[in-house]
């Protein structure tokens, strides 16, 4: 069988499970462009599947996860007869550490938000209260960056404060309530949207650009390259990844848990919580959000402290 023709059947069979399996796809589709589609399944060899796995680094987090599709892809050729040998390496180096979340302090978030406004040298596409709002909603809801970008007008719910998350990362929906400051934010900007004309309708984006598009990521990245640098907000643990959109995401889990800490909170209780706030399938989802910081250790240090003192004094 064909390559192309092979991995479009897997494709297809796995999405038939229900799962979106796009990256996945991507993937496979450009190991097919490396072969060949054209060339027969059987064919492939183990030092075209190394340079396709090798890429033009070192081994990364990237190399990982393009073994693991090719492995379900292969396990599944396997399974049904279509091949009787896996090209993949039998070695598999030790998985790289994954990139640190940056939590950003409450300076710089007021930082942040602040330049939103300073940023823009002339009129571009987005308007400075878009920028702003999107970057509140990422850090005041946790939300995905995708999630944010993808709201409709019938999604903000600004009466009864609650977001609704159409088909998110697991192909699930969810219900998310926002604090009041967060929707008199949303408030204000959906009054300036609809002041300037754009479109009322259900199914219009909340989040647009001044020709009423809706805000791509594209579009949202490179606002957000150009607040850090105004900002001076960088990373000062040697590390190559700067600050990125979705730390906000992390520092908004990671602020959650520290407040409960402070105010004495049951955490072990309220994190199932915030799992499913998070749009999170399992608790353990939501540890990777929970990176510990100084702040954090002191919170749950004085917690086990209380804690160990009540329990010896009983």
């Amino acid at each position: 069988m064909k390559l192309q023709t092979l991995i479009t059947q897997f494709v297809a069979w796995r999405q038939s499970l229900g799962e979106r399996y796009e990256s996945q796809q991507n993937i496979l589709n450009s190991f097919c462009r490396r072969i060949g589609p054209e060339v027969e399944a059987a064919d492939v060899q183990p030092e075209q599947v190394n340079a396709f796995l090798a890429g033009a680094g070192p081994i990364t987090l990237t190399w990982h996860n393009k073994y693991k599709t090719l492995n379900g892809f292969y396990r599944y050729a396997l399974s049904r007869g279509y091949l009787t040998n896996s090209p993949l390496p039998t070695v598999v180096p030790k998985r790289p550490l994954s990139l640190t979340p940056y939590i950003y302090p409450t300076e710089e978030l007021r930082r942040l938000l602040a330049a939103a406004f300073t940023y823009q040298k002339r009129r571009e596409c987005l308007e400075p209260e878009t920028v702003r709002t999107i970057l509140l909603l990422l850090y005041g809801a946790g939300l995905r960056v995708s999630e944010a970008l993808s709201l409709k007008m019938a999604d903000v719910d600004l009466r009864q404060t609650v977001l609704t998350i159409h088909d998110s990362k697991f192909f699930t929906s969810r219900l998310v309530p926002v604090g009041a400051q967060l929707n008199d934010s949303l408030k204000q900007y959906a009054s300036r949207r609809r002041k300037t004309g754009h479109s009322q309708s259900d199914d219009a984006p909340f989040f647009v650009k001044r020709n009423g598009q809706p805000v791509n990521l594209f579009n949202l990245q490179n606002a957000y390259r150009r607040i850090l640098k105004q900002t001076g907000i960088s990373r000062t643990d040697g590390s190559s990844r700067q600050p990125r959109l979705h730390d906000l995401r992390h520092t908004f889990a990671v602020h959650r848990l520290t407040t409960w800490y402070q105010e004495g909170k049951d955490v072990q209780k309220l994190l199932p919580q915030l799992s499913v706030y998070m749009g999170h399938r399992k608790l353990v989802s939501t540890s990777t959000y929970l990176t510990m910081t100084p702040e954090l250790l002191h919170q749950a240090g004085q917690r086990f402290e209380q804690y160990a003192l009540k329990g010896g004094a009983q």
